[in-house]
């Protein structure tokens, strides 16, 4: 049997590994947001998953140090926004610390339940939080989709190797 890769570039477990590892993985980009206490707050992610068809469930995680944490440890409600490969600005100042993220240029409404839902999205859900569980320095939320649109058009937008790009053919 042959080593896959030389020896020397092994590593134990560590913070650096695992982002290492997963700039290697494409992801997909979504917005998740919430009505917080001060107005509305949102984080770019790509740990979206969809979890469950019957009854339909999603889950997604988000960093307890993050400042939209407050307000997603606090509502019932969030929305859960998939991006299209124009929205990469879109995707980097809902990612930026300290942008102000609802404000121009980014276009928005109040929706269901009092969430703040992006226009433009290729799809958006709103979800009642069923759970979120503790992982380490994050929680894992879950989700029950309570209404959405899919109806939008264009390529998905993909996060790999540290940059949001467009799929290739």
């Amino acid at each position: 049997m042959t080593a896959l890769h030389d020896p020397g570039t092994i590593q134990l477990a560590s913070p650096d590994l695992l982002r290492a590892t997963f700039r290697r993985h494409a992801a997909g980009v979504a917005v998740i947001t919430a009505r917080g206490a001060a107005g509305p707050v949102g984080f770019t992610a790509t740990s979206v998953t969809s979890v469950s068809a019957d009854p339909p469930m999603i889950s997604f995680g988000i960093g307890t140090g993050a400042s939209s944490w407050p307000a997603v440890a606090g509502t019932d409600h969030v929305g859960v926004h998939i991006l299209g490969e124009h929205q990469s600005e879109l995707a980097a100042t809902f990612a930026r610390s300290g942008a102000d993220r609802f404000g121009a240029p980014t276009a928005w409404r109040e929706g269901p339940e009092g969430v703040p839902v992006l226009d433009g999205v290729q799809a958006w859900l709103v979800c009642r939080i069923t759970a979120r569980v503790p992982a380490g320095d994050h929680r894992i939320v879950l989700a029950e989709v309570v209404l959405g649109d899919a109806g939008g058009d264009g390529r998905p937008l993909l996060y790999h190797q540290g940059r949001f790009n467009g799929l290739r053919d």
